[in-house]
Order: C-alpha cells, then sequence, then structure tokens
C-alpha cells in the first residue's frame, strides 16, 4: 500500500480520474482504491442514489441541465469530502465551476481510443448522449472534451495497450513522478504494456 502522493497532501481525494465513457474510470478507480488503502466513490453512482433512479432515466424525465446540476453539486461534494479515489462522468469537465474545483486536486485523465472504448464496454448501451450514431458522437464528444480532460489534468495515461491493473500502476507511477515535477505541465506515461482486459464501465 502507498501513501498519498506527496505532492497532494491534504484533504480531498488521492486522485480524481477523468476521462469517456470507455476509459476505464471505475474499474482502474477501484485497483488505485486497493493500491493507496482508501475507498472508491463514482459520483455517477451518487447522482442515481440522490436522483433515486438511473442516469438515463434523469436525461429522459427531467434533461440534461438538470442532470448536469445534480452532477456539479456531486462532483462538489465529493471533492470536499472524500479522502480515497473519485471517479468522476464523462461530462462533468464541461462544467467550468468544475474545472475550478479539480484546480485543487490531483487528476489523472485517462485517454482511451474509440476502439478500445468499443471493446471494453461496447457503445449499444443505455447511454443518453450516445443515441443515434454511437461512434460518430462519441468521436464528436471527445473532440469537445479532450482539451477540457488535458485542461485539469495533473498526469495523463493512455490506456492502449494497457489491462486495468497496469493503468492503475502507471497512474500511481505517473503522480509519484509530477511530485518531483515542475508544476503546471501534466505527465504523461507512455510506457506500453498487454493489450486491454474487457470490463464494464457505466460511465457517461
Amino acid at each position: 500500500m502507498d501513501a498519498r502522493p506527496a505532492a497532494h497532501p491534504g484533504p480531498g481525494p488521492v486522485v480524481v480520474l477523468v476521462g469517456p465513457p470507455g476509459a476505464g474510470k471505475t474499474t482502474v478507480g477501484i485497483l488505485l482504491a486497493e493500491h493507496y488503502g482508501v475507498a472508491f466513490r463514482d459520483t455517477d453512482a451518487d447522482i442515481e442514489q440522490t436522483a433515486g433512479k438511473p442516469i438515463p432515466d434523469i436525461f429522459v424525465d427531467e434533461g440534461e441541465p438538470h442532470f448536469r446540476a445534480l452532477e456539479h453539486q456531486a462532483v462538489a461534494d465529493a471533492l470536499a469530502g472524500h479522502p480515497g479515489v473519485l471517479a468522476l462522468g464523462g461530462g462533468a469537465v464541461m462544467d467550468p465551476a468544475t474545472r475550478k474545483l479539480l484546480a485543487d486536486h490531483p487528476v489523472a485523465f485517462l485517454d482511451v481510443e474509440l476502439a478500445d472504448a468499443v471493446r471494453r464496454v461496447g457503445l449499444d448501451a443505455p447511454r443518453p448522449l450516445l443515441i443515434g450514431n454511437p461512434r460518430a458522437r462519441w468521436r464528436e464528444l471527445m473532440g469537445q472534451r479532450r482539451p477540457l480532460y488535458e485542461e485539469v489534468a495533473t498526469v495523463i495515461v493512455p490506456t492502449a495497450g494497457r489491462t486495468p491493473a497496469q493503468v492503475a500502476d502507471a497512474v500511481a507511477a505517473a503522480l509519484g513522478e509530477a511530485a518531483s515535477a515542475e508544476p503546471g505541465t501534466p505527465q504523461q506515461n507512455d510506457r506500453p504494456g498487454a493489450a486491454p482486459a474487457d470490463h464494464k464501465d457505466q460511465e457517461r
């Protein structure tokens, strides 16, 4: 078990995971929580618990603006009160207020390619923002969000060619390297590994 990364002492999450659907934030987050000996938390799960319904139903019943308001509050609450590993929904970084909050925390951007995202979770699951042509919508959303993922990232970890365990190890290593690096520049870990394992990821 490793202690909290030295670059980010104090309250709040050990690390916040961001990235698009299929990046493996939930699976990698659970492994990282085990690595650090802390709890794992997912803001999508928090939102569903608060709303008492699945996220697709929130989109249908109340609309995306209502969901985004719930999402911002869920992220703010978790950043203030969760001392473990935290995974955010894929679109959370779209909110400028959320990005401002993330500036005070260690953030790992799990950078996934479309082919890996499809293999890991499929794009036929009920995802409100991927209705229509899921692959085209995924590319479009990633094009919009990539600069924002990079903006909030302390470290950037590509997932291609890596199992979830290898991604978790790479995140921990990159955070360690960031502790001794010049501030202000995300550290990118490019070490290749084995082919990614298939696993289910419910992020949106």
